[in-house]
């Protein structure tokens, strides 16, 4: 089990993670403490914690909004892989419609040529 020290508003927490993921969880809490500290500019010093659940709450609202995004795209590709699909099976049955009219079209120029040979010998 890994544990990382960060700073997030100033202040120095221990937190445990799982082996590896040391540099995720630093670079997680740095993001943190990058918008509590514009919020702190852009709002003033109201209060550390207030600080902080808003600055949650705009990184919660940031992955409502990417999964929201997610599911548009997961549905547009599901979308497009139906047509995708539409349309294969569309060009199977039109080469199978163009190869039965070829062959027909082949047995018709063998009937007109067994009777054009039929009419020499004859």
């Amino acid at each position: 089990m890994g544990q990382v020290t960060v700073v997030i508003a100033e202040k120095t927490y221990r937190i445990a993670c799982d082996d590896g993921q040391e540099d995720h969880l630093t670079a997680l809490a740095a993001d943190l403490d990058q918008r509590i500290a514009q919020m702190r500019r852009a709002f003033g010093e109201i209060g550390d914690n207030r600080l902080t659940v808003m600055a949650a709450i705009a990184c919660l609202d940031e992955g409502a909004e990417i999964r929201r995004r997610v599911a548009e795209l997961e549905s547009e590709v599901a979308a497009v892989r139906a047509e995708r699909d539409a349309m294969t099976n569309s060009a199977a049955f039109e080469a199978d419609e163009v190869a039965g009219a070829i062959t027909e079209m082949a047995e018709r120029i063998e009937g007109v040529a067994k009777a054009l040979g039929n009419d020499r010998t004859g």
